[in-house]
């Protein structure tokens, strides 16, 4: 049977994959991509995204960092 806790340590194990590969992916477009980030971004602002779609996109990348550091925490209590 599925409890709490046990679906939290698989969400805890998820967000920290999640994490690693993000700052992976990142740091490697960083050293490969031929331009610097301001160009990128000028690009993404370029594409005039809606305010949704922009918070969505705010949601994803804060909620996987917030989450495993405060289960991060809760686990050393």
């Amino acid at each position: 049977r599925w409890s709490l806790p046990m679906a939290m340590s698989i969400t805890h194990r998820g967000t920290g994959i999640a994490l690693s590969l993000g700052v992976s992916l990142f740091s490697l477009a960083a050293l490969l991509l031929p331009e610097q980030f301001p160009h990128y971004l000028a690009q993404v602002r370029a594409l005039s995204l809606g305010p949704p779609l922009i918070y969505s996109a705010k949601f994803a990348l804060a909620f996987p960092l917030s989450y495993h550091t405060w289960n991060g925490i809760r686990h050393l209590v």
